[in-house]
């Protein structure tokens, strides 16, 4: 092989004259898809080799707060006094997939969640049975369960029976994602996983009739061959840091100020993929948030655009919130406290907002940010007037977090795109797959010997509006595994 190799366009098998390393499977990516696919082959029996892009293992999971949505009665569940049915947990995550859920992922990731949480366990993961009751983007402390969606919010609430389903490994604060990977790691190397970092895969290689058979790679500045006898396996991440591939995919998520990933999250595997022959979906959609919350008090706010109106439940998770900005991304929009809360004024809330505005009555501050006559005024006085009767007619906050908003003064925060709000972004778009993870065409045929998993093939979250956190970790680490056990039985 002479050429310089590229992602669009498979090596040639028969033209391999000389290999680097021959193993059984080689797995693109260490991340929690790659490791735990990893895990599942060596278990499998077969001679397994990562290939790491960056100088360490661990990929975005290692970055991220490290929830794992699981639920249908873990024993974390049981041990803080919850009760989930299987059922339940699929009605609210088909409903938090979105318009483009993979019904056979949704169905079997569920009724295996309770196998995957003991999976986890055998693999060294602590989850301390201790559930954190509040509204926060992760447990602050070590405990191990919240509610990490909008299980508990309008619509979500009248279609599924809510439970917290957000496990974090034992750790304090947002950094469950560390010691998650440190086991999992360890998992695999103690199981004679090869990892090998430095390592960027370049494109596959395929025989005559589009079998994958191996991978191009630069290690040490060389172009290497690696023969893989039984599967590839793609694992290597999403494309939210590859600026041309949003634009030309998902410009939506374009708008976005925070690239949520780490930098080898380019879309390379997912080239890869297509290069021999895959076919990626649902490429337009990812997750975007602006942390909203904390502080609780936020949830008690009401939130309204350029009109002076309110557009959504100020309850709901942060990622529907942020979805629901970003599709008006034009608009101006204003998070209104009244006095009451107005010790938020002395720290940075989490989403980045600063003050827009102050008003010693509603008139004052609809005066100060420029909003229509009498359209601030309109809204707080119809929201107060609900509030008091703990309803909420229009948008259906929950009644726990209805106050009115009627002790002036009062202060706007400033959530305009592009005001130095905080708006988070991730693709969910990928490899068409199998739920076992075989890579499919266009025409919904298998790429034999080609296998894929987390934000590297379109999994299991498919969409900013429902999301929960811990679906993306989840669906890495169950996915991955799956994708694992069938390169190794490819044979």
């Amino acid at each position: 092989m002479n050429k310089k190799a590229s992602a669009d366009k498979p090596a040639a098998f028969e033209s391999i004259s000389q290999w680097y390393m021959e193993t059984d499977v080689v797995i693109v990516g260490g991340g929690g898809a790659g490791i735990s696919a990893a895990i599942e082959a060596a278990d499998a029996g077969a001679k397994v080799i990562v290939l790491e892009a960056a100088s360490d293992a661990g990929g975005s999971t290692a970055l991220a707060g490290g929830l794992i949505y699981m639920g249908g009665g873990t024993p974390t569940q049981i041990a803080c006094g919850f009760e989930d049915d299987t059922e339940e947990m699929f009605k609210h995550l088909m409903m938090a997939s979105g318009p483009n859920a993979d019904e056979d992922k949704v169905r079997l990731y569920c009724d295996e969640s309770l196998n995957h949480y003991d999976w986890l366990i055998e693999q060294g993961v602590v989850f301390k049975p201790e559930y954190y009751p509040h509204k926060h983007t992760n447990t602050p402390n070590e405990a191990a369960l919240m509610t990490t969606g909008n299980e508990e919010a309008w619509p979500f609430i009248e279609h599924s029976k809510p439970a917290p389903r957000g496990h974090k490994p034992q750790i304090e604060g947002d950094h469950g994602g560390i010691p998650l990977m440190e086991k999992l790691i360890a998992s695999a190397q103690s199981k004679g996983v090869n990892i090998i970092c430095d390592a960027r895969a370049l494109t596959a290689i395929a025989d005559h009739e589009g079998t994958v058979k191996g991978i191009v790679v630069r290690i040490d500045g060389q172009e290497q061959c690696i023969h893989a006898k039984r599967g590839v396996v793609l694992t290597s991440g999403g494309f939210i840091m590859n600026t041309d591939m949003v634009k030309e995919y998902a410009p939506r998520l374009a708008r976005g100020n925070y690239p949520n990933g780490n930098p080898n999250d380019t879309g390379g595997g997912i080239r890869i993929g297509i290069g021999a022959g895959g076919n990626a979906i649902n490429m337009h959609e990812g997750f975007t948030c602006t942390p909203h919350y904390p502080p609780r008090q936020f949830l008690e706010a009401i939130i309204v655009d350029e009109t002076g109106q309110r557009f959504i439940n100020e309850d709901v998770y942060h990622g529907r919130l942020g979805s629901a900005i970003l599709d008006r991304p034009d608009r101006r929009y204003y998070l209104i406290i009244d006095s009451r809360h107005f010790e938020i004024l002395e720290r940075p809330p989490k989403g980045g907002y600063s003050v827009a505005g102050v008003g010693d009555t509603a008139e004052e501050l609809e005066q100060e940010i420029n909003l229509p006559e009498g359209t601030l005024v309109n809204t707080l006085n119809t929201y107060n007037r609900f509030a008091a009767e703990g309803k909420d007619p229009v948008f259906h906050k929950a009644e726990k977090y209805l106050s009115g908003l009627d002790q002036p003064p009062y202060a706007a925060f400033d959530l305009t795109i592009g005001n130095g709000a905080f708006y988070a972004v991730m693709t969910f778009g990928g490899l068409d797959t199998l739920p076992t993870g075989e890579v499919l065409t266009v025409e919904k045929q298998v790429v034999k010997g080609l296998y894929s998993a987390g934000r590297n093939s379109a999994g299991l979250p498919r969409c900013a509006d429902g999301y929960a956190s811990g679906m993306s970790i989840g669906d890495a680490t169950f996915f991955g595994r799956l994708a694992g056990q069938s390169a190794a039985a490819n044979q």
